[in-house]
């Protein structure tokens, strides 16, 4: 019975969003659309009151949209222009499917969770100087049949990989954890169970097989300072051994209490983090030669450091200064900084593919009859300058798909083609269906983007906004503000008209200082009290730091926290605005304890605020009865009734 009762609110809270909460002309507005703006703009309190107010500005702002409209503001050049300004600003922020992203974005979160201990066999296309790939295939075959037969991986990469340091290291890649490898290789890592060998994977340079040794925890990031001796080109054995007794002798020193900074700047080789006092950048794993970043996260804690030891480089010392763990799954910060380094890494290509292929699943697509032998004749024969050797019934007009409202022509993909079809690494042409798949690709990538409003519904919504916020400000400046601002004659006749209601009430003359911070307001109010009349020039040593406004105000408008009894001379206690940790405080230079009439110059800003509101008033009365207003009653009571304000 309870079940049922919660799916029957649910139920109604369904339908009621799915209701109309007004209308206004021939147009009308959903509960839900309505609560998404009240949401989204209404920041302060949430009571019946705000809400039944709120829904007032909400109408009269959608009659002002309504009007410019149909006064045609919408094509003005410059909303025009504004708003496919906006769309092209915006438009790279929604290319990539985002539930795609989200997908590598956990995947590289889980797999930055341990490193994998990688060998690799590793057979070019590139063989003696030339690209053979029948060689390259042969090879490749070869390394197949012996790890099938068992034989140890290391003894198959020394003779058989490509890789010129499997030589000496027998394919060991040592560690590696997410990012360090290209996303096709890092995948064919993470997919192989530990102890076995990988399937075969063709990349553009050739094929490689890993084999995993082994896995564990990630260790996480180090922050480390170091030491390095390092070998000059040429060097001979007598030189390496100088050069590691004088490591030796650093290290000795180290051990003394000598400063390891010091020691770097003026000893290391490393020049960048010798300027530093030996300080590298944060490292994790796979960025650096394996002896090193073996002997650097063996270091037990901060502050530890190395005996000397040898990479090809020279001989190291390194200190530790800090370690960061890798980041929880659900570290908030850490899936931030980690969807940007998703979104500059090569797997984001993954997302355009998954992007093309649901647009062409999602949109009206169709592929005109036509031979594809065909049309890679007549590419060859345009592209290369050369006659045709088979009957071809294209031409550069023939349709070869529809996409949605597009049709897609043979020219477009021999356009595409021609700039497109070489191979990235200069080896020569991609073949027609890896040209045509790429084309299809592309052009589904680019009719997205073109339609992106019918795809997308927050990018709708936000270009949406863009331009009603723009119609509204435009019909507001001609309507409203231009008219309350620039017509004097009106002003004055208001003026006079209500000149009772512009009196002052108890003032006073007063410089109103604005400080960008708490210490700047006491910096300045200490000096301030020191030479109080000459607060201009020290408001101009201050810059932007500190902001005055001269003028005469109302007791009730000047900062006074502390209510002290306002006299010429007193510098009021700062009022500190907590939300942004501004303040403000007052300088009092006279003081007028009777009520005043205010003269037209003194009242001329409260008086366009009033002109301005009954110009309005009267224009939304207008508005209303061109496009008649009906709220649904019903509806919005209950709203206000189930509080879903």
């Amino acid at each position: 019975m309870k079940n049922l009762a919660v799916a029957l609110l649910v139920l109604l809270s369904t339908s009621l969003s799915a209701q109309t909460i007004f209308y206004y002309g021939n147009d009308s507005v959903t509960v839900n659309e309505f609560l998404k703006a009240y949401h989204k703009n209404n920041t302060g309190a949430r009571s019946e009151q705000a809400f039944r107010d709120y829904l007032d500005l909400y109408i009269a702002s959608r009659l002002k949209i309504r009007e410019a409209r149909a006064r045609g503001y919408d094509t003005l050049p410059q909303m025009i222009s504004d708003l496919g300004n906006l769309r092209q600003q915006i438009l790279p922020n929604y290319v990539n499917d985002k539930d795609a992203v989200d997908r590598l974005v956990s995947e590289a979160q889980v797999r930055g969770q341990k490193d994998i201990h990688l060998a690799h066999i590793f057979i070019g296309y590139n063989q003696n100087g030339i690209i053979d790939s029948v060689t390259a295939r042969r090879k490749l075959a070869e390394a197949q049949q012996r790890l099938g037969r068992g034989e140890d991986f290391s003894s198959v990469a020394k003779e058989l990989s490509d890789d010129p340091s499997a030589r000496q290291n027998g394919g060991d890649l040592n560690w590696i954890t997410v990012f360090t490898l290209p996303y096709a290789l890092e995948n064919l890592a993470y997919t192989t169970p530990i102890g076995k060998y990988s399937v075969a994977y063709a990349s553009r340079a050739g094929y490689h097989i890993f084999k995993n040794l082994g896995e564990r925890p990630d260790p996480g990031r180090l922050k480390a300072a170091e030491i390095l001796v390092a070998f000059p080109a040429g060097i001979d054995d007598a030189g390496k051994a100088r050069l590691k007794k004088l490591a030796d002798s650093l290290y000795i020193r180290v051990q003394k209490g000598d400063d390891f900074g010091q020691l770097a700047t003026r000893f290391s080789n490393d020049v960048i983090s010798a300027a530093a006092n030996g300080q590298m950048q944060e490292f994790g794993v796979g960025q650096y030669d394996p002896v090193f970043e073996n002997a650097a996260f063996a270091l037990p804690k901060d502050g530890a450091y190395t005996k000397p030891f040898l990479t090809t480089h020279g001989y190291h010392i390194v200190k530790r200064l800090s370690r960061t763990p890798p980041p929880a799954l659900k570290d908030g910060k850490a899936m931030k900084s980690l969807r940007e380094k998703v979104e500059a890494n090569d797997r984001i290509a993954t997302t355009r593919t998954a992007l093309a292929n649901k647009i062409l699943r999602t949109t009206v697509y169709r592929r005109a009859s036509y031979s594809e032998a065909e049309l890679w004749e007549l590419s060859d024969s345009l592209m290369n300058y050369r006659a045709t050797t088979i009957p071809v019934h294209l031409g550069f007009t023939s349709p070869l798909f529809t996409i949605g409202d597009r049709t897609v022509t043979v020219s477009d993909f021999i356009t595409y083609a021609q700039t497109y079809r070489y191979k990235g690494d200069g080896s020569g042409i991609k073949p027609y269906p890896q040209v045509w798949n790429e084309f299809l690709e592309a052009t589904a990538i680019d009719y997205y983007q073109g339609h992106l409003e019918n795809f997308n519904e927050d990018f709708r919504q936000q270009l949406t906004e863009f331009k009603e916020g723009n119609l509204f400000f435009e019909i507001m400046q001609r309507q409203v503000w231009g008219p309350a601002q620039n017509d004097s004659s009106a002003l004055l006749s208001y003026y006079s008209v209500h000149a009772d209601q512009y009196r002052w009430n108890r003032s006073a003359d007063a410089v109103v200082f604005y400080a960008s911070d708490v210490p700047a307001a006491k910096t300045f109010g200490e000096q301030l009290r020191k030479t109080p009349a000459n607060w201009h020039n020290l408001v101009t040593n201050f810059g932007e730091k500190i902001a005055a406004d001269s003028a005469r105000f109302e007791v009730s408008q000047l900062p006074n926290p502390g209510r002290q009894a306002l006299q010429p001379g007193t510098i009021t206690t700062p009022l500190i605005n907590k939300a942004d940790n501004t303040a403000s405080f007052a300088y009092i230079l006279r003081t007028y304890d009777q009520p005043a009439q205010r003269s037209y110059g003194e009242a001329r800003g409260l008086v366009i605020n009033d002109y301005q509101a009954r110009i309005e008033k009267e224009w939304i009365e207008e508005l209303k009865r061109k496009y008649p207003v009906r709220v649904n009653q019903k509806v919005v009571d209950e709203l206000v009734k189930t509080k879903k304000f």
